[in-house]
């Protein structure tokens, strides 16, 4: 079958429009890393606007040599780390028995699941509830408070109930395997797509997460690395971030300028780097798991 003018017509301007897309989101990126490789003299006078100019990794051995810098990188690994386990195992244990057919009251407890979605006690009571409980200024508190996320028990339940088939389960059954077989020689192999998003989901909203530790966190030896660039980015404190005390306050305008471009690069590789590893589960996981509910 012939493409009709029509048609030709509105693929040209959809190659155009998702074009002109691609370059504003791309442009951002490059202009970041760009400037991080640049002078930073040029790229505050507004000279540079693409490409590098005086090409220099100053402000990555900065980065590196900075401890503040390299603690913040540790302890948002940490988090994400830990959070991150902790996040796909509440959520298969809860999206699971959710998903089966045999259990009782499955469908008051999503409600109940869901009602918290909307309403909440507010940031006040929260932090009432977390002072009582220990765990200000603690890892915990960067992993604990948000263990599960209602939408992504959703998303796996779905998941669950459109591709484990139910005879599945009952043949196991009858050879002798229980729940927990079931769920860990069975389900879960089948299941890589779902966690693979679970994964990318919960790991970068760990790595991203700033205002969680905003409130909660009191040491800067506890700060992750979001709250170490709100730093550079937002309040200016250049003391503690800026290696040597003689430098005059241009020169450290210049360090602050080159440092926070390299510090937005950097922080950024690592979910590039996990990204490509979860693609090709993502696109599957995602759509099976929103079909039906």
């Amino acid at each position: 079958m012939f493409d009709t003018k029509a048609d030709k017509v509105f693929n040209v301007a959809n190659y155009i429009f998702l074009t002109i897309i691609l370059l504003l989101v791309l442009y951002p990126l490059i202009f970041v890393l760009s400037a991080s490789l640049s002078n930073p003299a040029l790229v505050l006078k507004g000279e540079m606007w693409l490409w590098p100019k005086e090409f220099t990794l100053e402000s990555y051995v900065k980065v590196f040599e900075n401890k503040g810098i390299l603690n913040g990188f540790y302890n948002t690994f940490k988090y994400t780390i830990i959070g991150t386990t902790i996040n796909v195992v509440l959520t298969i244990m809860a999206a699971y028995p959710l998903s089966r057919k045999d259990f009782r009251g499955r469908n008051l407890i999503m409600a109940m699941f869901v009602f918290t979605m909307f309403f909440s006690g507010g940031l006040i009571p929260t932090y009432l509830l977390i002072q009582s409980l220990g765990m200000i200024d603690t890892l915990w508190v960067m992993v604990i408070p948000n263990a599960v996320a209602v939408w992504n028990i959703i998303i796996m339940r779905t998941f669950f109930q459109s591709t484990i088939p139910e005879e599945l389960r009952e043949s196991a059954m009858l050879d002798g395997c229980g729940n927990m077989g079931i769920l860990l020689k069975i389900v879960l192999p089948l299941s890589l797509p779902v966690i693979a998003v679970m994964v990318l989901f919960y790991a970068v909203g760990h790595w991203n997460s700033y205002f969680q530790a905003l409130i909660y966190l009191q040491s800067r030896d506890n700060f992750p690395l979001q709250l170490i660039l709100r730093e550079i980015l937002i309040q200016g404190q250049t003391d503690d971030l800026i290696q040597g005390t003689e430098e005059t306050l241009i020169k450290q305008q210049l360090s602050v300028e080159g440092l926070k471009y390299a510090v937005l690069i950097v922080s950024a590789i690592p979910m590039l780097i996990l990204y490509p590893f979860l693609q090709r589960y993502f696109v599957k996981g995602i759509m099976i798991g929103s079909i039906k509910g």
